[in-house]
């Protein structure tokens, strides 16, 4: 009994090896093919990334390097435009656009162009700006809406303002003064009560120990609303 037992095993594991070999068989090629083209693909990947990527980054960092000193210094012009011999960010951003060096010199960009007020080209790099940093980007958001509010595009610029007040709220500062500016702007500019007095009520309610907190009541009553909660 136990030797047609032991024989059904060995037959069962030699079908089982004939099967695999039959399919190896058969699809041999297939299977190196793939396998070569994920080496490949792996290989290539690799290679881009340290031999093409990295050193382009790199690049990009040393090449704006001067004119974030000059930006720092509030030397604008140079900071955008270089001085001759460091290029500023708007050469960054011609020679190294696809970098993350590149994209960070668009928020700059945008930050020169609102300091001259060229706000169309200040819009124009603080939309192709983005960052999962959110401070930075907290603080591109409520440019945007300082650039929008000087081109008399308000619905815009209330946009951008709370987008700012909403992105980051762990920063408080920015927060309230976002929010500020976004109840202002519905209240004074566009004059929509209703929208002023939510802003101004979140505000109060949010960020009561700011100075924009503290000037909510005020601004709340300017509105006809008192004692708000």
């Amino acid at each position: 009994m136990s030797d047609n037992i032991q024989a059904t095993g060995v037959e069962k594991s030699e079908v089982a090896v004939a099967k695999a070999q039959d399919f190896w068989t058969r699809n041999s090629k297939v299977i190196l093919a793939v396998g070569v083209g994920l080496l490949v693909g792996v290989a290539g990947y690799w290679g881009f990334k340290h031999f093409v990527t990295i050193p382009k980054e790199e690049k990009a960092t040393e090449a704006m390097f001067k004119a974030e000193d000059y930006f720092r210094m509030d030397s604008t012009q140079k900071a955008l435009n270089g001085d001759g011999q460091y290029p500023g960010f708007l050469k960054v951003i011609s020679e190294y656009g696809s970098t993350k060096a590149g994209n960070l010199a668009h928020f700059y960009a945008g930050s020169c162009y609102l300091k001259l007020d060229d706000n169309q080209n200040a819009v124009k790099h603080l939309k192709d700006f983005s960052t999962d940093a959110k401070q930075i980007q907290q603080r591109a958001y409520k440019l945007l809406g300082d650039a929008y509010a000087d081109l008399g595009q308000s619905k815009e610029a209330l946009e951008n303002y709370k987008k700012a007040a909403h992105h980051f709220e762990q920063d408080q500062t920015a927060s309230a003064e976002a929010l500020f500016m976004a109840a202002y702007l519905a209240g004074n500019v566009i004059k929509d009560q209703k929208e002023a007095v939510s802003l101004y009520t979140e505000l109060k309610q949010k960020y009561p120990m700011t100075q924009q907190g503290f000037e909510a009541d005020k601004y709340l009553a300017l509105l006809g609303e008192y004692n708000v909660n």
